[in-house]
């Protein structure tokens, strides 16, 4: 089955929150592999946004720091994305992806898009 699914995605308005999903095919992905959410916007090249290296150690980029919050659900092998007090400028397509050195730890989501437009 396909290794990362994701869904979540949607259109709001300045301010609004959105929360992304993304459902791992095994909880070994979550387990073995640094879970991470990218989002590359028109034109731009893609970056990241936030890194959960441990369920105790989570980076995000300064830009989404206070209104972005990563978290995985262990029980449903999904990883997800709280984005609250969304702008603008947080309009891009968002992927997951399992990383580490594990054969495991190569995978990527499908990408959903996000907008945020007034």
């Amino acid at each position: 089955q396909v290794p990362l699914v994701q869904s979540g995605g949607g259109s709001v308005q300045p301010g609004g929150s959105l929360k992304l999903s993304c459902r791992a095919s095994s909880v070994d992905i979550i387990n073995f592999c640094r879970m991470n959410w990218y989002r590359q916007a028109p034109g731009k090249e893609r970056e990241l946004v936030s890194s959960i290296i441990t369920p105790d150690t989570i980076i995000y980029i300064d830009a989404v720091k206070g209104r972005f919050t990563s978290s995985v659900d262990n029980a449903k092998s999904t990883l997800y994305l709280q984005m609250n007090s969304l702008r603008t400028d947080d309009t891009a397509v968002y992927y997951c992806a399992a990383v580490g050195a594990r054969s495991v730890c190569d995978a990527w989501g499908q990408g959903t898009q996000v907008t945020v437009t007034s």
